[in-house]
C-alpha cells in the first residue's frame, strides 16, 4: 500500500481530521444518489465526479473501497416537511406511466451521463424500493428504543425525546428551539402536520392515501417509507453500523443527513459515520440554478449545446475538468467563459500527455534534468492528501505540461529516470485519479498522419506563395484546437497550442 496520510474536512466537527479507517486497509463510502424523476443536471455532476475521484484515489493508494451510491425511487415527497406528492409518482401521473417506468427511464439517463463523464461504476447501487423490509425493521428498532411513535398509521421520529440524550442539529448547526419555532410557522400552512407530536418530528413511515399508487404492507399501515430512512437502512446493510465516509451536497446537510444520524443512533445507539463530507453548490453566472430562473441546464443540453444560455457545445471531459479545477468545498460558478477556459486547458493537457510519450531523455548518464520532477510528484500527492484538493493537483500538472513542452522544444532537458517519473505521474494523476480521458474519436496515430498530410499541403501552398491558402489552413486548424508552429527545423503541431505564423506568411 502507498503510505500516505490523508486529512479530511469533517462536516460534523468542522475541522480537518486525519483519516483513520474503521477497518485498516478498507474504506466504506456512501454517497446519496439521485431521486430519479427527471434527467441529470449540472447539480448532479459535481458530487458524483468528486466522490468518483475520492474513490479512485483511495483505490490508487491500495485501499479496498466499497462504494455504495443509492437510487431513490420512492418516499421523496415534494415538501421536506413530509407532505405533498411523491416526486416519482407525480411524474408518472403527469406522463401517464407506471412509477417504475419513470424510474427505469431516468436511471438509464443517469447511467448514460455517468459513462460520458467517465464516472466509474460503484460497487453497490441499491434502490429504496428494494429495501423495504430493512427499512421497516429499522423503524421498529427506533420505536422499541422510544424514539418514534405511530400516529394514524404513520410513524414519526420523536426529535424532542431524542434530543434529551442526543445532539440533534450538531451536523447542520441547527438549534432545536429554532426548529420548533420555525416548524411551528410552517405547520399552519401544511396539511397533515397535526399527526405529529412536535413540529420538527419527521416521517419514518407514511400511511398511503387512497390515490397513492406506491405502497407496501407494514405493521402500521399500507404505506411507504420516509425519505431519510432509506439511506440509514441501506448504508447500515452494506457498510455496517459505523462506516468511514458519507458524502453528498451541502443541500443535504439538513434535514436529510441530520435525520440519518438521528435514525441510526436511535436504532443502535451508535454514530453511523466517522467522516461527513459535503461538496458546495453550483451557480450559473453568479445565480442559483433553478427552473424558475430559466438557467436550469441538463447535462444532455450541455453536451449538445441545446440551451439558450450556452454559446457552444461542451464535452463531458470539459465539464469534468472544469469541476475539478475548483476545490470541492468551494462554490463553483458555471459560465461560458469558464467552460471555454476549461476546454482550452483540458486540450492543452491532453496534447502534453501525447507529447510526453515522444520525449527523448538525455543521451548520456550523469546529466541532470533542468526541472525537479520528484518535487512535482510529491506536490501532487500532498495536494490530494490535504482534503483532496484537485485544484492544486491540476495547477501542479500544468507545471508538468510546461516542462513537457519545454523539453520537446529543446529549452529544457530531462533524464531517463525523471522522464519515467513524469510519465507515471501523468498516467496516475491525469487518467487514473482525476479520471480524464482523450475524447477524440480518431486514434492518435491516425491524427498524426492526417496532420502531416495537411501540413504538407500548407507547405506546398507557401512554396507557391499562396499565402491566403496557407493562412486559411492555419486558421481552420486553430478553430479545431490544433496549433502549428513554424521553426527552422520545419513545422510542428500540437493540440491546444496557439498558432505562431511568420510575418511573411501573414502577408506582411
Amino acid at each position: 500500500m502507498n503510505a500516505q496520510t490523508i486529512y479530511i474536512t469533517n462536516s460534523l466537527s468542522r475541522q480537518k481530521e486525519k483519516f483513520e479507517p474503521v477497518t485498516p486497509g478498507r474504506v466504506g463510502l456512501y454517497v446519496c444518489g439521485p431521486t430519479v424523476y427527471g434527467p441529470p443536471h449540472l447539480g448532479h455532476a459535481r458530487p458524483y465526479i468528486f466522490f468518483d475521484v475520492l474513490s479512485r484515489y483511495f483505490t490508487h493508494l491500495g485501499y479496498k473501497v466499497r462504494y455504495v451510491r443509492n437510487i431513490t425511487d420512492v418516499g421523496h415527497l415534494e415538501n421536506d416537511a413530509d407532505e405533498g406528492e411523491d416526486k416519482i409518482a407525480k411524474k408518472a401521473r403527469l406522463e401517464q406511466l407506471e412509477p417504475m417506468e419513470v424510474v427505469e427511464l431516468y436511471v438509464e439517463k443517469f447511467h448514460d451521463a455517468f459513462r460520458a463523464l467517465n464516472i466509474q461504476h460503484v460497487n453497490i447501487e441499491p434502490r429504496a424500493s428494494g429495501h423495504i423490509p430493512e427499512q421497516i425493521e429499522m423503524i421498529q428498532k427506533i420505536m422499541d428504543n422510544g424514539f418514534a411513535y405511530e400516529s394514524n398509521g404513520s410513524v414519526y421520529f420523536d426529535v424532542i425525546n431524542y434530543s434529551k440524550t442526543n445532539d440533534y442539529g450538531k451536523l447542520s448547526g441547527r438549534i432545536i428551539e429554532d426548529l420548533i419555532a420555525g416548524a411551528g410557522n410552517e405547520r399552519r400552512e401544511l396539511e397533515g402536520q397535526e399527526e405529529k407530536r412536535n413540529p420538527p418530528d419527521f416521517a419514518l413511515w407514511k400511511k398511503a392515501s387512497p390515490e397513492h399508487i406506491m405502497r407496501w404492507n407494514s405493521p402500521w399501515s399500507l404505506g411507504f417509507p420516509g425519505w431519510h430512512i432509506e439511506c440509514s437502512a441501506m448504508s447500515r446493510k452494506y457498510l455496517g453500523e459505523t462506516f468511514d465516509i458519507h458524502g453528498g451536497g451541502m443541500d443535504l446537510l439538513f434535514p436529510h443527513h441530520e435525520s440519518e444520524i438521528a435514525q441510526s443512533k436511535g436504532a443502535s445507539g451508535i454514530a453511523p459515520v466517522k467522516y461527513w463530507m459535503h461538496n458546495n453548490m453550483i451557480t450559473i453566472n453568479g445565480k442559483k440554478m433553478g427552473k424558475s430562473l430559466g438557467n436550469f441546464i441538463n447535462l444532455e443540453e450541455l453536451f449538445t449545446g441545446n440551451h439558450k444560455l450556452l454559446e457552444q457545445v461542451y464535452s463531458p471531459m470539459t465539464v469534468r475538468f472544469f469541476i475539478l479545477q475548483a476545490h470541492y468545498r468551494s462554490t463553483l460558478d458555471f459560465s461560458n467563459e469558464g467552460l471555454k477556459a476549461a476546454e482550452k486547458g483540458f486540450n492543452k493537457m491532453m496534447a502534453a500527455s501525447e507529447t510526453l510519450q515522444k520525449l527523448v531523455p538525455l543521451p548520456h548518464e550523469g546529466g541532470k534534468s533542468t526541472s525537479d520532477i520528484e518535487s512535482l510528484n510529491k506536490d501532487c500527492y500532498e495536494a490530494m492528501n490535504d482534503d483532496f484538493n484537485t485544484a492544486i493537483v491540476i495547477a501542479n500538472l500544468f507545471e508538468g505540461v510546461r516542462i513537457i513542452n519545454s523539453v520537446n522544444a529543446g529549452t529544457e532537458t530531462i533524464t531517463a529516470e525523471d522522464l519515467a517519473t513524469l510519465k507515471k505521474l501523468f498516467h496516475d494523476f491525469v487518467f487514473d485519479i482525476l479520471g480524464l480521458k482523450e475524447e477524440s474519436g480518431v486514434k492518435s496515430d491516425d491524427t498524426d498522419g492526417l496532420m502531416q498530410f495537411i501540413l504538407r499541403l500548407r507547405n506546398e501552398a507557401k512554396a507557391r506563395k499562396d499565402y491566403s491558402t496557407s493562412d486559411e489552413i492555419r486558421d481552420e486548424l486553430s478553430k479545431l484546437g490544433f496549433g502549428i508552429k513554424d521553426t527552422k527545423d520545419g513545422t510542428t503541431w500540437e493540440k491546444g497550442l496557439s498558432p505562431n505564423p511568420s510575418p511573411k506568411e501573414r502577408g506582411k
